[in-house]
């Protein structure tokens, strides 16, 4: 069974930014995408996201503005039993990350910045999509849970896109 991953137009937040791949503005916030377990999420909308212990760029919350970036993780799990998250980011203070080995890859926060970004087809990312680490959780606001649409004359029962309430 293939899947489309979507939602629905939505108005944007006061001050939010749409998807683009100029780099984030030191600042701004944006509409991002943080894929995950049903489960994983449910626990995230109880207790907020939780720091990663290491990762590409370190320690952090790992999203993506691109929702089909997002939506191909985790990366271990059907695509029918992930969820993507979609939320508001107050991006703070940015730095890019355009190479591997990049002298400040996993160090960017000790510098002062809040967080990481990926551009597009850097070499960094194997799939060629940007990729955001965020150093602290409650930059964060979860918007609504995203659910894979089944494509093939499916009937469907349930919204995919869930607002948080």
């Amino acid at each position: 069974m293939s899947y489309l991953w979507a939602e629905d137009d939505f108005d944007l937040h006061d001050g939010a930014i749409r998807v683009g791949s100029d780099a984030p503005v030191n600042g701004k916030t944006y509409h991002m995408y943080h894929g995950t377990s049903f489960e994983s999420a449910q626990s995230i909308l109880r207790s907020g996201f939780k720091q990663s212990a290491d990762g590409m760029l370190g320690p952090g919350v790992y999203l993506s503005r691109d929702l089909q970036k997002a939506s191909r993780y985790p990366l271990d799990l059907p695509e029918d039993e992930r969820v993507v998250l979609r939320v508001l980011v107050n991006v703070g203070k940015v730095i890019a990350i355009n190479c591997q080995y990049h002298p400040k890859q996993k160090t960017w926060h000790q510098y002062g910045y809040d967080t990481a970004w990926v551009p597009p087809n850097c070499g960094m990312v194997k799939s060629g999509l940007e990729e955001n680490c965020v150093w602290d959780p409650r930059r964060i606001t979860v918007q609504a849970m995203i659910r894979p649409q089944p494509t093939h004359g499916a009937e469907y029962d349930w919204p995919y896109n869930q607002e948080r309430n």
